[in-house]
């Protein structure tokens, strides 16, 4: 099979790279942490880039493209560590865009293409493991509209979201695939309170409280009690692209011990002369080669329409799960004592990787999902 990349998908990976080795290192990192408003000058350039553009259909100002380059722009942009709601803002929340009305979409696509809108899909709860039908936050019926009382955890760029796509149980009990409902909100609207958090890796997020917050029917995306498919379809999409950003960070992570082993010298060696370290080291390689191969037959699948794309998915976030652990706890003990501060790259991407295990379910869940589809 070719897995060759077409001139498009070259130039694509090409941007990013320039991208990354212009506007990354780790002090840019270290500062980019203790800010809480986003970096609007990255988040601009990502626009004159056409990089906002990349999932969207022409017809909508697009360039058309789909997963797999969003998969080579990921890649590269994960080994810059780039803190910028490209995953909240163009994968998932751009996802939802493509099912919503036309209005909607004329209301929205436009000012995300240009940088202007900044999206968020609250999903997440509280006291649950995370699957899509365990969602128990209200919608009730209240007149010509739903009225959403409930909190989500964990809402990636949540906090600075201008709108947020919410996901609801207007039916059913939580277990039930039937009975969820997607709403686009305003997130200034009334009785929305919302709590800025850092997560582990310095990102930016939010826990978002509905009290009594009102919306029409035209807020709607897809048909009422009838969500799952379309939160499922853009979900597995949202994985694949944490996936993507994950092994660039993997890759950064063992390259740079590599090379720190050969600089690192112990009874008068480099350490990577020492036959226990190359074992080490070459489970490392082994780890990321499983899960850039899971990658792309997991985003093929997608793409291509499999019966079981979903299960690959599921196995891709599992394998990066495991994956992370394995490269980073390596990577931390190779390095010794400077593996753990904060001057180096290593404990940076150990974060980032630990951040997204815990994203939409750990690697245990995804397991599990496998076991209840087979």
């Amino acid at each position: 099979m070719n897995f060759q990349l077409s001139e498009e998908q070259q130039m694509l990976a090409d941007s990013a790279k320039r991208f990354v080795r212009d506007n990354h290192d780790v002090e840019k990192h270290r500062q980019n942490k203790k800010l809480m408003p986003l970096d609007e000058a990255t988040w601009g350039q990502f626009a004159e880039l056409g990089w906002l553009a990349v999932p969207f259909a022409e017809e909508h100002g697009g360039l058309g493209m789909g997963p797999l380059e969003t998969m080579v722009l990921l890649q590269e942009l994960g080994e810059g560590l780039i803190m910028a709601p490209y995953i909240a803002t163009v994968v998932l929340g751009g996802g939802f865009l493509r099912h919503a009305s036309d209005t909607q979409q004329a209301e929205t696509i436009p000012s995300l293409l240009e940088g202007g809108l900044q999206l968020a899909f609250a999903a997440e709860e509280y006291e649950r493991v995370f699957t899509l039908e365990n969602t128990a936050m209200k919608g009730e019926a209240q007149g010509d509209g739903v009225m959403l009382n409930g909190t989500k955890a964990c809402v990636l760029n949540g906090d600075h979201a201008d709108q947020l796509i919410v996901l609801a149980r207007t039916a059913g009990q939580p277990g039930d695939k039937d009975g969820l409902s997607l709403f686009l909100v305003d997130a200034n609207d009334e009785g929305i309170e919302r709590t800025p958090h850092r997560t582990v890796d310095g990102r930016q997020g939010a826990e978002i409280r509905f009290s009594n917050v009102k919306v029409s029917e035209a807020a709607r995306i897809g048909e009422l009690n009838q969500a799952y498919d379309i939160a499922k379809s853009v979900l597995l999409e949202g994985l694949l692209a944490l996936s993507a950003e994950s092994t660039g960070s993997l890759a950064v992570l063992l390259n740079d011990t590599v090379e720190y082993s050969k600089t690192r010298k112990q009874f008068g060696l480099p350490i990577g002369k020492f036959q226990a370290l190359q074992f080490r080291m070459a489970d490392m390689f082994i780890a990321m080669e499983q899960t850039k191969s899971l990658l792309m037959a997991a985003t093929l699948k997608l793409v291509e329409g499999h019966d079981d794309a979903a299960k690959a998915v599921h196995a891709m976030k599992a394998q990066l799960g495991r994956a992370g652990r394995k490269i980073g706890q390596e990577a931390i003990q190779i390095h010794g004592g400077m593996g753990m501060t904060d001057e180096l790259n290593v404990g940076h991407f150990v974060k980032r990787l630990s951040a997204v295990d815990g994203l939409f379910g750990n690697a245990d869940v995804h397991l599990m999902e496998i076991a209840r589809s087979a």
